[in-house]
């Protein structure tokens, strides 16, 4: 099987061809790039060098050749490739943010700033979060015809994941949910911001984008398909800026449903955990467990033992722990994923093994990296 690449260049892009490189069903591996087009990835990347000499083409001649297109492009690039893509019948994974909201035109110009240049088409797309869509994306693809696939965002993921058997098992209650994240650096991108550079984060955390970030409706919806509600729940989100290369590091305050709740203490001085409350923790960590238990990337960890990033790092995983806070009126529910894995290419390659029929850890099997 050959597949493309388009915007081979950045970041994402390079972790793609990283992955498919190895992929067992791919055959040939294409790549483009507008601002390298001629070179080849190693010129850019030296990692390459020795393993990988792949020229770097016109987007248009890659497209005709192949059997699969990722996109790796910035926001509101990518759908007259899509267009092209759904034309020739060939299967499209983007991983910006275009395709993501289905034909809410509304909200994506109003967060990215862009209408839509083909309508119809974000009709026929698949938000692909395969723990939640897996079926969808399997109806889409034997469908036949062309198949658009929007790759989740980075931080939607992690705290979708950690969210969805609160949201779906009727743990959740009513009420804001607060979600609190810390990513690596190279979420900025290859061409980052003065803030992303070495000297301004380097020893240093800080906020960005507080009640800003764009990635909060995206959040909002899917905890409102998780939840089966009609309206988009409310959610505050607050990213971080870590320093740190890769991971993203998400924290999860979620009011829980009057049934989960625990009696209140007497003291008014925070108390440590009450028999109750260690008692329900315990439960719902066995529902996450079975919530999850087909699943292989998503891993829910022993009561006590908490997320790292360094602990899922270049690996498909999502890591979760959960834990009622001492009040007995929070779930605590803490997620770790590697934001350029699971987070974009690994999660768009978990997608295409969907799509085609493969196991969906054909590529994916890297263990995380000890240091």
């Amino acid at each position: 099987m050959i597949a493309g690449i388009i915007g081979a260049a950045g970041y994402a892009g390079a972790e793609l061809v990283r992955i498919l490189s190895k992929h067992p069903k791919i055959d040939v591996l294409r790549i483009s790039s507008t601002s390298y087009e001629g070179k080849t990835i190693a010129d850019i990347y030296p990692n390459f060098f020795g393993v990988t000499d792949i020229t770097l083409e016109n987007s248009k001649t890659l497209i005709a050749g192949s059997d699969v297109v990722f996109a790796a492009l910035p926001h509101g690039v990518g759908e007259v490739f899509a267009a092209e893509c759904f034309e020739s019948e060939i299967p499209y994974i983007d991983m910006s943010a275009d395709f993501r909201f289905d034909y809410d035109e509304e909200t994506y110009k109003a967060w990215y700033g862009k209408n839509y240049r083909f309508p119809e088409l974000h009709k026929k797309s698949v938000y692909g979060l395969p723990e939640l869509n897996r079926q969808r994306i399997k109806a889409a693809a034997k469908d036949g015809g062309g198949v658009i696939i929007a790759n989740p965002g980075c931080y939607p993921t992690g705290a979708s994941l950690a969210a969805f058997p609160a949201l779906s098992l009727g743990i959740y209650g009513n009420g804001t949910i607060i979600v609190d994240s810390a990513s690596g650096i190279t979420g900025g991108g290859r061409e980052p911001a003065r803030a992303y550079h070495f000297p301004e984060c380097s020893d240093s955390m800080t906020p960005y984008k507080v009640g800003s970030h764009r990635h909060t409706p995206e959040i909002s919806r899917n905890f409102s398909f998780m939840e089966g509600a009609a309206e988009p729940r409310p959610v505050i989100f607050t990213p971080h800026l870590a320093p740190m290369n890769r991971g993203i590091l998400s924290t999860l305050y979620i009011p829980l449903a009057d049934t989960w709740k625990c009696r209140p203490d007497s003291h008014t001085a925070p108390r440590p955990p009450s028999n109750e409350i260690n008692e329900k923790t315990s439960r719902i960590h066995r529902l996450y467990k079975e919530f999850y238990k087909d699943e292989r990337f998503t891993r829910i960890l022993p009561p006590g033992i908490f997320p790292a990033t360094g602990r899922v790092r270049f690996s498909n995983f999502c890591d979760i722990s959960v834990c009622i806070d001492q009040n007995g009126e929070n779930l605590v529910v803490v997620s770790a994923i590697d934001n350029m894995v699971k987070g974009a290419a690994g999660q768009a390659v978990q997608n295409m093994n969907i799509v085609f029929g493969f196991e969906e850890d054909c590529g994916l099997n890297t263990l995380p990296a000890l240091f």
